[in-house]
């Protein structure tokens, strides 16, 4: 089942049919908002607003684990995350949706795994997005003639305030393309959930490297969110109109591979959440 998160100005999934909302109970509290999960395109759905409703939550405060395990707990297998960014590159002006296949974690007060308390487990983030997951989208996205530009390093802050015009500079000569607030711990945990993550990152603005161009401010990004909010409603309705594609890089296996302490050693609390990990992604109630 395809879960998606939605970013700034991403609030809902107008279409939807057969419409549930989900108030899952997680241990690591509520998540950011109720999940919606129903039809769209023939296919289930289920949609999480990341912010909350209303955007009432600043990046920092966003329950990632709630919302990724709660994802995982009802059966979403595909994790499409929608996020807005600033651009750290002249090619990849306002405006432009971009799939990016790398990430670096500059965030520094954020719960970041699932694996503590009795249970030590190592993912590998060598590829922090799934291959497949992301031709997946290319596909999609050709098919309605939508561009949008494979590959690109996603450099995620803690925010919740823009980046220093220094900061954006070196973040530059890192070759980082694209620059946002919500990526990590979501990309972390997505792997430690076993599921198929991708990014449809959607410029909104230069960030504050560029001479010639505004800097960015709430008032510059609104400019150029609502019609990048209205492309990536229609991809998604493309995205869900097919069957999601097979996974051929083992992301539904990683938390089970990534487990080191010994079962018997792994508190009962742990062993619970483990299993909702470790399942293979089906409705519960199927």
């Amino acid at each position: 089942m395809l879960g998606v998160i939605g970013g700034s100005g991403l609030y809902d999934l107008p279409g939807l049919e057969a419409v549930e909302e989900i108030h899952p109970d997680t241990p690591y509290g509520p998540t950011s908002a109720p999940i919606v999960c129903g039809t769209l395109g023939g296919q289930e759905i289920c949609f999480l607003p990341r912010h909350g409703i209303g955007h009432t939550l600043n990046p920092s405060e966003i329950p990632f684990r709630a919302n990724v395990f709660a994802l995982k707990s009802i059966g979403v297998s595909h994790l499409l995350s929608v996020s807005a960014v600033g651009s750290l590159r002249d090619h990849l002006p306002p405006g432009t949706m971009l799939l990016p296949d790398q990430i670096i974690d500059r965030t520094i007060g954020r719960d970041r795994t699932f694996f503590e308390h009795g249970v030590v487990g190592h993912v590998g983030l060598a590829d922090p997005f799934c291959g497949s997951f992301q031709e997946y989208i290319r596909e999609a996205a050709s098919s309605v003639d939508q561009s949008v530009v494979a590959g690109g390093t996603y450099i995620c802050i803690e925010g919740p305030q823009f980046s220093t015009r220094a900061e954006s500079q070196l973040y530059r000569t890192w070759n980082a393309d694209v620059i946002g607030m919500t990526a990590m711990p979501e990309a972390r945990l997505a792997r430690e959930a076993g599921l198929c993550y991708a990014i449809l990152a959607t410029v909104s603005d230069y960030d504050v490297w560029h001479e010639s161009e505004e800097d960015v401010s709430i008032e510059v990004v609104m400019r150029v969110l609502a019609d990048n909010v209205e492309r990536s409603k229609r991809l998604v309705l493309e995205i869900a109109a097919q069957p999601l594609p097979g996974c051929a890089h083992g992301c539904a296996a990683a938390p089970a591979q990534a487990i080191t302490t010994h079962r018997d050693a792994i508190p009962e609390d742990r062993q619970r959440i483990l299993g909702v990990l470790t399942s293979r992604s089906t409705r519960p109630d199927k």
